[in-house]
Formats: C-alpha cells, structure tokens, sequence
C-alpha cells in the first residue's frame, strides 16, 4: 500500500488552491489537479487520510468521464504524468492521481441527482414531504426508488461551509433559465447512464452530485465524475428498502461519526485504525467493481 499523501509541495509549480481532497496547480495554462488521501466528512477535512483513496478517486473519474463523454464532453486533458516534463521529478507521488484539465469557468453550482431517497434528501423528506421544493409521493421510507430521478441542486460552499439546498427556481436565477435547464437534463442524462452501467457491476448509484464549467460558452463535465466521495453507492443484491444500506462510500465514515455523536464542527475526531481500513477497503471495492 502506498504511503498516505495528505499535504503537496511542488517547487517550481504554481499552486493555485487548496481543495477538501484536491490540491491545484497551474501548468501551461491548464490545471494540475491532484487527488491527495485526505477525508471530508460533513464539510470537515480530517488530520488522518484514508490510502489509496486519492488514486481511486481519479480511476473512477477516468473510467465515468469517458462512459457518458456521448452525453457532454469533459475537462480531461491527460492522467499521465510522464507526458509533463516538469512533473517527472515528482511521478512517483503523482503517479495514479492527477488529472491535466482544462482551466474553464466552474458554474457555481452543486449538481445532485437522486434516484433513491437517502442522507439528506431523507431528512428533508421526512420533514417536509419534498426535496428542494419538489414534492414527492406520500408514504416513502428510507432508500426507496424514487418514481424518476429528480435534480436538486445545492449552492458552491468555501472549504468548511456548507452547501446549502436550493430550488431550480433559484438555478434559474443564478445562470438563467436556458443554462439552468442544460444543467438539469445533462445531469439527470449521466446519472440514468451511469446507474444502468452500475446495476449491470452489482451496485445500485443512489445519488451523486456533479460539477459542470463553461469551455467558452459549452458546457463541459469538470471535477471528479461518479466517485465514493460524491456518490453513494449500494450492493445491488442487499438492497433492502426501509431503513440505511450497506455502502462502498464514506458513508461508512459518516454512519461511525453520527454513532460517537460528534458535533460535526471541527476539529475533526480521531478515527480508529479500524475505521480507516474499513473505508480503505471500501473505496478499493469501489474501484474494482466499477472499472472491471
């Protein structure tokens, strides 16, 4: 197992901004983005970093990027290190988790999709009998199949704040309405794509949330696509609805955090060694049942 990588320092490249997991630099115009091992859970980034975690994050986003690119084309310009001169001093720390990517302009919004009722779209539910002003049927429980996958968008938060939900009313406001309805469509298109792929891998993807930027006026796929980190994913054979699923995502994380009680403000606890190989382990499930 590679050794953790939580922190980079690249003499001789531009850094440009310090992500919850990513680290960004410039390089000939575009953008180097390394997926370290840190841990974000709640809009908390941990001392402690999960291994292989930043490598895993980057093949599955490889591996989606290319499987909806008939759907909306990407900002991935290579993964491979030795095609950059000045990056080949630093290959074997950045080997398996960079992506060369265009520099577009991010549209500042969080694009969630569901197709089961979990996480926060529960609780949401419960309390109000809709998600982001859509109203959905009566009488659901925990991780139901919704009737179709619906778009709930949530506003771009700063490294420690959290996104908040908004409507697709407020979407419209933000980039108008046309672009507005570009996002939704594209969005709901991957995640239907991405979601029958996976069903035929043994997973169920419950929801996921992606990012989108502007290539001069197209819009284009950006960030990470499909991951543990921004989906969940579930067993497809023990999916049971009624109550949490079993789930090769930092759920797992998130399920141990909730049962200590934590306030969900930092400092971030201490995770047992346990808890770190479990979610190691997870992610590298994750891996090998998507891109096999």
């Amino acid at each position: 197992m590679s050794k953790v990588i939580l922190k980079t320092v690249y003499p001789g490249l531009k850094f440009v901004k310090k992500g919850k997991v990513r680290d960004i630099y410039e390089i000939d115009g575009n953008l180097l983005i390394v997926a370290t091992d840190r841990l974000s859970a709640f809009d908390v980034v941990f001392d402690q970093g999960i291994p292989e975690k930043g490598k895993v994050l980057t093949k599955i986003s490889e591996y989606w990027f290319k499987q909806v690119a008939d759907i909306i084309p990407n900002h991935i310009i290579s993964t491979e290190v030795n095609n950059f001169p000045v990056l080949k001093k630093y290959a074997d720390e950045l080997k398996d988790r960079i992506m060369i990517v265009k520099n577009v302009k991010p549209v500042m919004v969080e694009c969630i999709v569901r197709g089961y009722l979990s996480g926060s779209g529960w609780s949401e539910y419960q309390e109000k009998g809709s998600i982001c002003g859509i109203g959905l049927p009566k009488g659901l429980v925990e991780s139901d199949k919704l009737p179709e996958p619906i778009f709930t968008p949530t506003s771009k938060a700063e490294v420690g704040v959290h996104d908040e939900n908004i409507t697709f009313e407020d979407v419209i406001t933000m980039i108008g309405a046309a672009r507005a309805a570009e996002l939704k469509t594209k969005a709901i298109e991957i995640y239907k794509k991405a979601s029958l792929i996976a069903e035929k891998k043994g997973l169920i993807i419950a929801d996921t949330k992606l990012e989108f930027g502007l290539d001069g006026e197209k819009l284009i796929l950006i960030d990470e696509a499909l991951t543990p980190d921004s989906s969940r994913f579930w067993p497809r054979n023990l999916y049971k609805p009624g109550g949490a699923q079993p789930s090769f995502d930092k759920q797992f994380v998130r399920d141990y955090l909730i049962k200590i009680k934590w306030n969900k403000k930092p400092p971030a606890p201490p995770l047992p060694e346990e808890i770190i190989k479990r979610t190691s382990e997870k992610y590298l499930e994750a891996l090998n049942k998507i891109t096999s």
